[in-house]
């Protein structure tokens, strides 16, 4: 029985790759608990680009920051003590990361420097916070994966409001990864890595959670979605790690497109650039390549009502 019309193919080409001079592969005691103990030379994520169309991107295992221009040619804009996962910019121009190891930090883009925002809630560490994004009101929300699964269903999704106040809105998540918002912040779409779904958190006014439930659920596999994008369509866009694919899926979630990856598997997370937001940006983490492909619909305003 066939449920959905299969999703278009859609090709990827390589943008740009990690240069030479910055791989050094090694172990590390990030990558023992992430990457079975193999040696990486780099471990690429959280894609976002700033008002002058620059692209940065985390590298896990080593705490780098770097800046890629519209040529491809890279920059290193940081490296300190820590493991960045996602990076968002606020709409006043902050750079915002969430760091396995220490919390939410901040990056001073001019100088480098790296300074902890939010690093323990009610004076308790996370478990290991891995993405995040911005709804239009300033508020933050961000996801606690750590090491939790289906073996421990306690991951967990914070909402920091734009006046300071920390609230977490779910502990029940089994690795709970990328996440969006839409444009009325009315509800979040999220990641659950080793469930192989996106769940759906309603924003009721009441600020209470409930009625999460599953949107889509994804095949199965080594990996599981990873990073998210919504487009202007209201279309969602997941990584799905050791798979090398991307999905479109309409809101309803069917299956729109399928976006493959020329470069591997370790297709970790994504942002939409480009003059016309039309082009799409793929960090391919385990060989330390940037993907593009070019869609039909633009992403959302990457800073909201402030463009």
């Amino acid at each position: 029985m066939t449920f959905f019309n299969p999703p278009r193919r859609i090709e990827t080409t390589i943008f740009t790759r990690l240069p030479d001079q910055f791989r050094k592969p090694r172990r590390t005691a990030w990558a023992d608990a992430n990457q079975g103990g193999r040696e990486i030379d780099c471990f690429l994520e959280g894609p976002s680009f700033d008002r002058q169309g620059r692209l940065y991107i985390t590298d896990i295992p080593y705490g780098r920051i770097f800046r890629v221009s519209a040529e491809g040619a890279w920059e290193l804009v940081s490296e300190y003590d820590g493991w960045p996962n996602g990076l968002k910019i606020h709409r006043d121009g902050r750079v915002f990361i969430t760091d396995y190891k220490r919390g939410i930090m901040l990056l001073d883009p001019s100088s480098g420097t790296v300074t902890p925002f939010l690093e323990t809630a009610a004076s308790e560490s996370f478990k290991g916070v891995n993405d995040l994004v911005f709804a239009p009101s300033g508020n933050l929300y961000f996801t606690d994966q750590g090491q939790t699964g289906m073996h421990d269903p306690t991951g967990r999704v914070w909402k920091l409001t734009s006046d300071g106040r920390l609230t977490c809105l779910i502990n029940t998540i089994p690795s709970p990864n990328g996440i969006v918002v839409d444009q009325e912040e009315s509800f979040l779409l999220v990641a659950v890595t080793r469930a192989n779904q996106i769940w759906r958190v309603p924003l009721p006014a009441s600020g209470l959670t409930t009625k999460v439930g599953i949107f889509s659920h994804l095949h199965g596999g080594p990996g599981g979605p990873d990073g998210l994008a919504l487009d202007n369509g209201g279309n969602l866009l997941v990584c799905h790690t050791g798979f090398g694919s991307i999905w479109r899926l309409s809101p309803a979630a069917e299956p729109l497109d399928r976006i493959v990856s020329c470069a591997g598997v370790g297709t970790t997370n994504l942002a939409f650039g480009g003059p016309e937001r039309k082009s799409l940006f793929i960090t391919e983490s385990r060989t330390g390549t940037l993907l593009r492909a070019e869609l039909e619909t633009p992403g959302l305003p990457i800073f909201s009502h402030a463009d």
